[in-house]
């Protein structure tokens, strides 16, 4: 059963099903509307562009400026500011509800802008559709869904990453160079992608975001329905693509311990706006942001 303050389980067996974050039983879990509340609480108040410049510590390579976005009418970003380098990363956490899919959705164009601006390299995109984005800016957005053609070969899924290139021939050039650095995927790449298992199928879904030659990687929750094992394999993976191609990646991640120790920079969003930022070592280090968002 589910009580008021969102958690689940049994009063005989409390910690049968936990939902929310941390760890423990469920008079230990806090719900979704009371991690919100106490996240605003310990908000640094607005955090400016000058703050997130200065995380930045270069030039900066992919910009959201006072950005009102949603759905509909819905309002779900409010003045809402982002700034990342050069193969550089930014994981967003936060509570559910906060905003954090909404921000990859509006820098790729799925959602109405009521005012405010996104910029790849200085030149703004905002109102680019997403082939657009993909084919001009450079911009690839990596589902969280599973987003594999279970039916297609695991070649045959990797061309499909190139639906936009000029020539089929290009799709398949890329689709070696995918073969040829990862050794899992050339081992399948004949058979249907439906045999992968979980991290194969992730690896695959990345993969054929590749064939694009993109700069900028947006990542939705790269860890979901992961075994541990996967997920380890699968940062490694992101960490090779920023750190040896130059990849720029702005993740939502759910695990959000995981995400911070990866990335360089960190926000937290609360009800569609930046309570704290900061680099992501100091974020898993404030004991605030630990208690609400890593369990501890």
């Amino acid at each position: 059963m589910v009580g008021e303050d969102g958690n689940s389980g049994t009063p005989e067996n409390p910690e049968r099903k936990i939902s929310g974050y941390g760890k423990g039983g469920v008079e230990a879990v806090l719900s979704v509307d009371e991690v919100t509340r106490k996240a605003r609480e310990m908000s640094q108040g607005r955090v400016d562009e000058s703050t997130l410049d200065e995380l930045v510590g270069a030039e900066v390579f992919l910009s959201i400026d006072h950005l009102k976005a949603g759905y509909g009418k819905m309002e779900i970003l409010h003045d809402f500011s982002l700034r990342v380098g050069r193969k550089q990363s930014l994981c967003l956490i936060g509570p559910n509800g906060a905003g954090k899919s909404t921000v990859l959705h509006s820098i790729f164009g799925f959602t109405n802008i009521f005012s405010g601006s996104v910029s790849v390299n200085g030149s703004e995109v905002t109102a680019l559709p997403p082939s657009s984005k993909l084919r001009s800016a450079g911009i690839t957005y990596i589902l969280q869904d599973n987003s594999v053609f279970p039916d297609m070969t695991v070649e045959e899924n990797l061309w499909m990453g190139g639906y936009l290139l000029d020539k089929p021939e290009q799709a398949r050039q890329q689709a070696e160079r995918v073969f040829e650095k990862y050794d899992r995927l050339r081992a399948r790449r004949g058979q249907p992608a439906r045999v992968l298992s979980g991290g194969e199928r992730r690896l695959l879904e990345i993969s054929r975001a590749l064939v694009m030659n993109p700069d900028v990687l947006l990542v939705d929750e790269p860890s979901i329905g992961l075994e541990p094992r996967y997920i380890d394999m699968v940062f490694e993976i992101l960490d090779d693509l920023q750190r040896n191609e130059g990849k720029t990646i702005v993740m939502v991640e759910q695990n959000a311990k995981k995400g911070l120790e990866f990335a360089d920079i960190g926000y937290v969003l609360v009800s569609g706006e930046i309570a704290m930022a900061g680099r992501g070592d100091e974020l898993l280090e404030n004991p605030e942001v630990g208690r609400l968002f890593l369990g501890g």
